[in-house]
């Protein structure tokens, strides 16, 4: 493939994947949106495109109804200079973590974005869920473990069917056509379809006999990993935390940290994401020029 090289830009495509994850790698950023994976399911959403400049990785991206973005430029090369030359192209760069900012934000106007911040939480807690802040968690769990037969199960492991089905099922249950469902629906499909290839790590649960819950990561850094996409069925209370603490002991017990994304500004997903206590945030901040 050829690489481009700005202001030629590409659109984002799986050809790409090789060039794009090493600038991810040699960056270690741990914020959900640097990994090639996430930018990948959600490229048709996103409209994702790519460039070098000044030897740095820079992706932009135009969101119909939102205005154009880039993230914060990979590689750590002339890095004022390239921010200024993207922020020819779009009005503003978004998402960009706070190392980011305390390197070249004293030339840039910089807000921070709290509804995009990441909830970082120690596979030991989620894995243990130790301690009196864990009870409610425990118990619910502890309710559904007496009144369910369940097993865990890799989706990799011969499953990937089971959880294509879960997801379509819980699509339908949702009756939601907006263009926000429709956009999450085409990158959970692209996830699913490109599972392996992506090198995506899987889990699910199955509840007497029925397959009810999955969970799909990946790689972010090299102690953290990413949770991109978690399907609970509505069947039955606990689910959701049994999902969550095997998904951690059995996939991710390589890691140190889990990244669980953001919370959109959503009021209950910032409550259930701050009921797992989370060690730390990751802040992300919007920049650009100074007026």
């Amino acid at each position: 493939m050829t690489i481009p090289v700005f202001p030629e830009f590409k659109t984002l495509d799986f050809e790409d994947r090789p060039v794009v994850q090493e600038f991810f790698n040699r960056a270690e950023i741990p914020a959900c949106e640097y990994s090639f994976g996430n930018n990948f399911i959600w490229r048709h959403v996103e409209k994702a495109r790519w460039t070098t400049l000044h030897g740095n990785l820079c992706l932009a991206f135009d969101c119909p109804g939102r205005p154009a973005y880039a993230l914060a430029p990979i590689g750590g090369t002339n890095v004022p200079d390239t921010v200024r030359t993207l922020l020819d192209i779009v009005p503003r760069l978004a998402r960009v973590p706070a190392s980011f900012v305390e390197a070249v934000g004293a030339d840039f106007s910089c807000e921070p974005e709290r509804d995009e911040f990441d909830y970082i939480y120690a596979i030991e807690d989620l894995a243990e869920l130790a301690g009196k802040k864990y009870d409610g968690k425990r118990n619910r769990i502890r309710k559904f473990e007496r009144e369910h037969q369940w097993r865990y199960l890799s989706l990799d492991n011969g499953h990937l069917d089971a959880g294509r089905k879960l997801f379509e099922e819980w699509f339908d249950e949702k009756d939601d056509n907006s263009e926000t469902a429709r956009g999450q629906k085409t990158a959970i499909q692209e996830a699913l379809v490109r599972f392996r290839e992506l090198g995506f790590i899987g889990g699910g649960i199955e509840v007497d006999g029925r397959f009810a819950a999955l969970s799909i990561g990946e790689r972010l850094t090299r102690d953290t990993a990413v949770i991109h996409i978690e399907i609970v069925s509505p069947c039955c209370e606990g689910l959701a935390q049994i999902m969550n603490r095997e998904f951690v002991r059995n996939a991710l017990k390589g890691f140190a940290f889990v990244n669980r994304e953001q919370d959109m500004g959503l009021p209950g997903l910032r409550r259930a994401k701050l009921s797992y206590h989370p060690c730390r945030l990751v802040e992300k901040f919007r920049v650009e020029r100074r007026p």
